[in-house]
């Protein structure tokens, strides 16, 4: 056998599942993969925490009444207060999975992008996590080519992506309420 035939089996052998090559190989976990499932699983605690919350309120019937609205969003607000005593930056966008977003915002941020999220920025407002969205306060667009780039939210579930100043932020849009920020997404 030649040695081209040699490199040829070898190489085969190491794509083959179930081979002791190919097992190592499958085992390997990519560290961005890795970096949105905890991203998923960490968002996925909060839900489960805010339905846990909601489930003892009583239920928001249709209305068109702003103050009814409002007042619905502050309790559950305050009832996840109440469960999030603890609640600091990082708990959903940790170090690693901050990192991971950086990397994926920073190639879709040119002048337009920055532009576009300029427009409806609230600009410098004091805020931390567990904070309710200032009311008066407008909402930042975020650009088609950045939610295509960033991992997808919940459907249906009231989570949004938006900015304050240079930070993006994750809204829950049913107790308006900042869940987490990631500091400095736009350089």
């Amino acid at each position: 056998m030649t040695r081209l035939g040699m490199f040829a089996i070898v190489a085969l052998m190491w794509a083959l599942p179930g081979s002791a090559s190919g097992t190592a190989q499958q085992a390997t976990v990519n560290p961005d993969a890795k970096r949105l499932v905890e991203f998923d699983e960490r968002l996925e605690q909060y839900l489960a925490m805010r339905k846990k919350a909601d489930d003892g309120a009583p239920e928001l019937k249709e209305t068109e009444k702003p103050a009814e609205i409002q007042s619905a969003e502050l309790s559950l607000a305050a009832r996840i207060r109440a469960t999030r005593t603890a609640a600091r930056q990082g708990d959903i966008f940790t170090a690693a999975t901050a990192a991971h977003f950086r990397r994926l915002l920073r190639p879709e941020l040119d002048k337009g992008t920055k532009d576009s999220i300029k427009e409806d920025n609230p600009g410098k407002l004091p805020f931390k996590v567990n904070d309710t969205y200032p009311e008066k306060a407008p909402r930042s667009t975020v650009p088609p080519n950045l939610l295509a780039t960033l991992p997808e939210l919940p459907e249906d579930q009231g989570i949004e992506y938006r900015f304050i100043d240079k930070h993006m932020i994750l809204l829950d849009t049913r107790a308006n309420l900042i869940i987490d920020y990631l500091p400095n997404a736009i350089p």
